[in-house]
């Protein structure tokens, strides 16, 4: 771990799987002091395991525990890295879930953990660095949306409504921080190769595979490309965009 107070600090909150791990592997790549997160202690195990591996590969990752449907535990996450870096130049809000089901049949909790978990979080976080990165007159907040966010899903209102809800959120606060040296952009993928994708029925895949008129799923790498480039101190023009990388899937 390099505790070093100069170059670049990144978070990505839930990058040990899927787009969040392939968007930490590159920003290291790219010289970036990288930190993700874990939930609870209950996931400590799992994220030292994940540490370790990708420290077997020279990527060198910080952790830090926080629930980012918590305001408590995210402030207390939030010390903790100032704490130690002393900055943090790019925040991904990567981290999600999904609680599936037809509105009519749709608990009332998988409607608030949803929210809870992939909205309200986005909120916790960046309020959590806002003063810091308006201080240093320079930061990256880059949010992590969906197609479905665009065109809806079926089964999928808790989810949709959330990730909609991001877009609204990223436009306003990228006018409050214009001025400030800060942009906020959105970023929409569409279907990627994750766990959450090859979880899906396999006759259900290949369905929503000739939706996509490239004709396959993306990859978690072309994803982490885009939240690169938005990363980058020369993309100081880009605030308040949403970037869609969903193969054609859908157009607006």
């Amino acid at each position: 771990m390099t505790t070093g107070k100069t170059s670049r600090v990144a978070l990505v909150t839930g990058g040990t799987r899927g787009i969040g791990e392939a968007i930490c592997k590159l920003l290291v790549r790219q010289g970036y002091q990288v930190v993700t997160t874990f939930r609870n202690a209950d996931r400590k195990p799992q994220a030292l395991e994940w540490q370790n591996r990708l420290a077997a590969e020279s990527l060198e990752i910080d952790l830090v525990q926080m629930d980012v449907a918590d305001t408590q535990s995210c402030e207390a996450a939030a010390n903790e890295l100032l704490g130690r870096y002393g900055r943090l130049d790019v925040l991904v809000n990567n981290a999600g879930i999904t609680r599936d089901s037809v509105m009519k049949k749709m608990p009332v909790e998988a409607w608030k953990e949803v929210i809870h978990t992939n909205l309200d979080s986005v909120f916790n976080v960046t309020r959590c660095f806002l003063d810091t990165l308006i201080a240093q007159n320079y930061g990256r907040v880059i949010n992590i949306s969906s197609i479905n966010a665009q065109k809806g899903q079926f089964g999928q209102v808790n989810y949709s409504a959330a990730k909609a809800g991001i877009h609204g959120f990223t436009k306003a606060l990228a006018q409050e921080t214009a001025r400030k040296g800060i942009t906020v952009n959105t970023v929409s993928p569409g279907y990627v190769e994750t766990d959450m994708v090859l979880a899906i029925d396999e006759k259900i895949r290949e369905q929503i595979k000739t939706q996509i008129p490239v004709g396959r799923f993306g990859q978690p790498d072309e994803i982490a490309r885009v939240v690169a480039f938005l990363a980058e101190e020369q993309s100081s023009f880009i605030t308040g965009a949403d970037l869609s990388i969903n193969g054609g899937m859908f157009m607006h």
